[in-house]
Parts: C-alpha cells; structure tokens; sequence
C-alpha cells in the first residue's frame, strides 16, 4: 500500500452547553483532523491538542507545526504506512504526543480498512458494548448542577463524573449525592489541587466515590503517592501517566489505584496498549477518558476501549452531549441500557461527511510525497 496524500485540517465545532474545567469555561472546540489517502482508501485520525496549552504544552498550532515539519516528512521519507512503524519512527521527536497520535490514528484506520476489518478486531478487543458514563462539568450554582446530572441520568448514563475545583468540591459532591445517593460517580480535579488541600480531598472519602482523578499537577506522582496513603477512595491518574514508563512508576509508587489512558495524552495506540496491557498484568483497572473529541476521534475510543483491562465506563458519551451536529454519519448513540455500540464497518466504522467537516474547516492543507 503507498500512501498518496496527508491532508491537515483545523476545525471549529461549538458546543451544545459551555464546558468548565478547573481551566476555565469553553463554548467551542477547535482540532485538528488527519486524511491520509492510500489506493483508493481514506485513514482518520484527531489530533486533540487545544487551542490553549491548559491540559498539556501541545496547542493545535504546535500540533499542527509538528506534523507538518516533521511527522508527515518522516512518513514520506521512510515510505511507512504500518502504524506500529509510525510509532517507533516518529519516537525520537521529543513529546507532543497528540501530534503523533493523530497521524498514528488514521495510519491505524487505514490499517484496518486494508484488511477489511474493524479496528476492534484489529486490536483483539473483546467487548462489543460499553456501558458508558458521562462528564460534567463546572456549572454556575449546585441547584444547575445536580439538574444536569439529573439530565444525563434520565438519557441513561451509567456513571457520572464531576469536575472539581477549590472552592467547587465537598459542596458539589455533597449536592449530588444528597439527591442521587446510590448512582456511581467519580470526581476530576485536573490538577488543580497541591498537598496543602489533603484534609479538603480527604473529605471526599465521605461520598462514596468510585475514584477521584487528577488531585495534583501532572509530574507530582511523589504526593499522589502521598495522598493515596491518606484516602480510602483509589486516586486515579490522567495527566500524569504519558506513557508505559510513566504508569509503572506511579503503579511502583502507590501513586494510584486506577488509570484513564487517553490515546493522545499517551501518543497513540502502540503506547495505549503497553500501559492496557501493564495495567492488566498487575490487576490494575483501566478505563478510557475523553477529549470532547469528534465522532472520528469518538469512533477510535470506542475501539481501544473494547480491549479487555478496560473495567470502568468510560467518558464516550454520545454525539449529541457535545454537539448539535456531529461529523460523522451514524453518530454515536446510547443505547436504552446505558451502553455505546462498538462500530462493526472496516476500520473505525463510521462514515465522516464532507459537507460537515468543510463547514466546521477553519484551515486546511494537502501534503504528497
């Protein structure tokens, strides 16, 4: 299979309802999608790099500058079109791994559409539905919160994340559970807290939480590891883990008891599944955290999520919790039993639209070898 061309795009989608992290509140996403064509056959992948350095130091304009100027060259020069090659070829390029991971994404697709098989085959995943939760964020009063928890609830959502702030935390908690006593729900801080507030978290153990996510910034796991001594309810780790080497030192270090693998904090799925497969090993669950991707990015989760260590739902919501129009046909559904269906097709499963993808384009570029 020759590759013939890598196409760039920088999309715009806005949301349905703001999103509040302990980053500050969003209205509109912005990303980059991947192309790459290949006798007569279409790969797609998402790089999910923001547009501000808040989750990570990767940007879509760093991310597109990456890609660009050295991984799409790389893919050209040494003629690769196996992923896995993608992987180790593009590994001397220090970090931005969503940069990677985006191209290693429709390099994965394309992989899949070659055999004419869908990508959880591919990968050996096991699970054909997935019970799903979903991500809520920071709302502008309690009563606004527990009524869109309330929501998704009644949409079918199996699990419910708040995110958390100093300031927006016992309250929150408190608010929910008192009107939801026996729903599972789980909290994530993002970073936003440091070992001064541990008789704060500590106070959590009161709610009965399947896990709290990210207390601490990312390279701390030394006062994760703190922490976790402190609290019954198991820390889990996002930002933190940027790959296998990273997971198995905070695993050595008691610095959590669950992992979130997201596909581009890590750099793709080569990376993804080593820290699955760690995490297996050591009876560690896992589940698959979101980036508030696209259906194409969506699809590609719901792939790797199929593998067996993932034990926990996941935040792949469907399309319309994020937007009014996806750009993907089918879009993701729940289902009435509170699941997401694994796409059957070639590859990732789902067909993107045109006319949808042009509309939402803010730039776009075509790259041959």
């Amino acid at each position: 299979m020759k590759i013939e061309s890598v196409e760039l795009s920088v999309l715009e989608l806005p949301y349905v309802h703001f999103f509040e992290t302990s980053f500050g509140r969003e209205h509109e996403r912005r990303f980059i999608l991947v192309k790459v064509l290949a006798e007569g056959l279409t790969g797609w992948g998402e790089c999910v790099a923001a547009e501000k350095p808040l989750y990570s130091e990767e940007t879509t304009e760093t991310a597109w500058h990456i890609l660009k100027d050295f991984l799409v060259p790389v893919l050209f020069e040494q003629k690769i079109t196996d992923p896995t090659e993608f992987h180790r070829a593009a590994a001397p390029f220090r970090g931005n791994p969503m940069a990677k991971a985006g191209l290693e994404l429709a390099l994965w697709d394309l992989a899949a559409k070659e055999k004419g098989i869908s990508l959880r085959r591919l990968y050996g995943g096991t699970q054909d539905e997935i019970p799903t939760g979903v991500s809520v964020g920071i709302e502008d009063s309690l009563p606004d919160l527990v009524a869109r928890v309330e929501g998704y609830l009644r949409d079918g959502y199996r699990r419910i994340k708040i995110k958390i702030k100093p300031g927006w935390d016992t309250a929150a908690c408190d608010a929910v559970r008192q009107k939801f006593p026996d729903i599972l729900l789980q909290v994530d801080a993002n970073g936003a807290y440091s070992m001064a507030d541990a008789e704060t978290l500590q106070k959590l153990d009161a709610y009965n939480l399947l896990l709290i996510e990210q207390p601490f910034p990312p390279f701390d796991l030394w006062d994760h590891s703190r922490l976790q001594k402190l609290l019954k309810t198991p820390l889990c780790l996002d930002e933190s883990v940027l790959g296998e080497v990273t997971a198995r030192q905070a695993l050595d270090m008691g610095s959590c008891r669950i992992i979130n693998i997201k596909v581009g904090r890590v750099g793709g799925i080569v990376e993804a599944r080593l820290i699955h497969d760690l995490c297996q090993e050591r009876g560690v669950p896992v589940w698959c955290g979101g980036m508030l991707e696209c259906g194409i990015g969506r699809a590609h989760n719901l792939h790797l999520a199929s593998l067996p260590n993932f034990r926990l739902p996941p935040d792949l919501s469907a399309s319309k919790r994020y937007y009014h129009e996806d750009l993907i046909e089918p879009e993701v559904e729940l289902t009435d039993r509170g699941t997401v269906i694994v796409p059957t097709g070639p590859g990732i499963g789902v067909n993107p639209v045109d006319k949808r993808i042009k509309k939402a384009t803010l730039r776009r570029e075509v790259f041959r070898p």
